[in-house]
């Protein structure tokens, strides 16, 4: 039987883990959940964490879409 409490997502880059809590943090005090790394993730529904994860993919695309278009020319 599989733990579902296991965080089965790797870090590719280890080192990154601090700067995507903190990108975690600041998009969601954006959308107004304060003391984001405190509260129970299971209180908030799944539209508010949706939008807290949704708004990192969408940074983390347009960051990467930047540094090809650096290393592209």
């Amino acid at each position: 039987m599989q733990n579902n409490n296991t965080n089965s997502n790797k870090l590719v880059v280890p080192e990154a883990k601090a700067a995507l809590d903190q990108m975690k943090l600041e998009i969601a005090n954006e959308l107004g959940l304060q003391n984001y790394e405190s509260i129970d993730k299971g209180n908030l529904t799944a539209r508010q964490n949706g939008y807290v994860g949704g708004y990192m993919t969408k940074n983390l695309v347009k960051m990467a879409q930047q540094n090809m278009g650096r290393t592209g020319k």
